[in-house]
């Protein structure tokens, strides 16, 4: 397979990516070939400054950057030859299977849908985020793909998500849930009980409506919303676990007894907080184009880019959309008007 990584995306730019492709490709042999997109000349001294083999890698160059305060929308329309569009359009021309961007996610999400168009019977892509909770990975659909999502569009990401929890963690018959403010049918807007009742009227294994605190506790595997709600969501639960962690260290370091207690439960700490990182999780897929696209966090580490370059290896390896476009056929829905 082969895969094209926007190499200036993210926070820490050339440096991550650079890092986290060589460590890629040392444990992924699936990779026949792995396409570094972005500035020629940087990436060759970044190669050589950490001595990666050039083996198994291509440069695309690309002479611009879509930075991360940018219009997604403006970005991808005025720069053609931005690293991100040409790292699309190696997946478009059919050069490359899926692309993989920690960059600017609005314009990660403009260039696919524009780019590689949505997979059959899709009307909208969505993020698919994943969540830890006591039962292993849940997935948040959509996190900020589609923020003004219509009724029919939340019944497709629940399609997508049981799909990719079916193929790519081997999860049986996945439990969908839909994100309200309270476990009841009749609770939340008009437009959660439309949702609602069309998850209830399909095939899918749908569980009823999930509260804030079900995240982390209930046996859910892909949880269905908005983007605009989604993206709430995820970004107050990432914000919450930094805070917990933050308060923790804070307190251990108070007191002699507190640091000789924070030493003895170190590991366990630790244990807890690689649970809840993105760095292990490597990156969300944006489900529903026609290309495997995978987003992978703004702050990414060379670990993260590492795991996110092996989520788009397992999407195309478990053959992702084609299983997405065989279950969106089954669905009897209206077109759109």
């Amino acid at each position: 397979m082969r895969i094209a990584l926007d190499a200036m995306g993210g926070d820490d730019g050339l440096e991550s990516n650079i890092k986290g492709a060589g460590m890629a490709l040392e444990t992924l042999p699936s990779i026949k070939e792995l396409y570094l997109v972005g500035d020629q000349e940087k990436i060759k001294k970044a190669l050589n400054k950490h001595s990666i083999s050039t083996e198994r890698i291509a440069i695309a160059h690309a002479s611009e950057i879509v930075e991360m305060n940018e219009s997604p929308a403006k970005a991808i329309r005025r720069k053609k030859d931005s690293s991100i569009s040409v790292a699309t359009d190696l997946v478009k021309n059919g050069t490359c299977e899926a692309v993989v961007s920690a960059g600017n996610t609005g314009a990660a999400v403009t260039a696919a849908t524009l780019k590689l168009r949505n997979l059959n019977g899709i009307d909208r892509a969505g993020i698919a985020s994943p969540i830890p909770n006591e039962y292993g990975i849940s997935y948040i659909m959509d996190a900020g793909a589609n923020p003004e999502a219509k009724p029919r569009h939340l019944l497709q990401y629940a399609v997508m998500g049981s799909v990719y929890s079916s193929y790519v963690h081997d999860k049986k018959n996945p439990k969908i849930g839909l994100m309200s403010n309270g476990a009841e049918e009749e609770k939340g807007t008009s437009f959660t009980r439309e949702v609602f009742g069309l998850l209830k009227e399909s095939n899918l294994n749908f569980i009823g409506n999930i509260e804030g605190h079900d995240l982390f506790s209930k046996e859910v595997d892909v949880v269905i919303c908005d983007g605009f709600t989604g993206n709430i969501v995820l970004k107050t639960c990432e914000a919450a676990a930094k805070a917990v962690a933050k308060w923790i260290s804070e307190e251990i370091q108070k007191n002699t007894l507190g640091k000789i207690g924070g030493a003895l439960v170190k590991p366990a700490f630790k244990a807890a907080m690689a649970r809840g990182s993105y760095e292990e999780y490597g990156g969300s897929p944006l489900l529903g184009t026609n290309g495997v696209c995978i987003i992978a966090h703004g702050g990414s580490s060379p670990l993260a880019i590492k795991n996110a370059i092996r989520v788009a290896a397992e999407s195309i390896t478990r053959r992702i959309n084609p299983h997405i476009e065989e279950e969106i056929e089954k669905l009897s829905f209206p077109s759109p008007v």
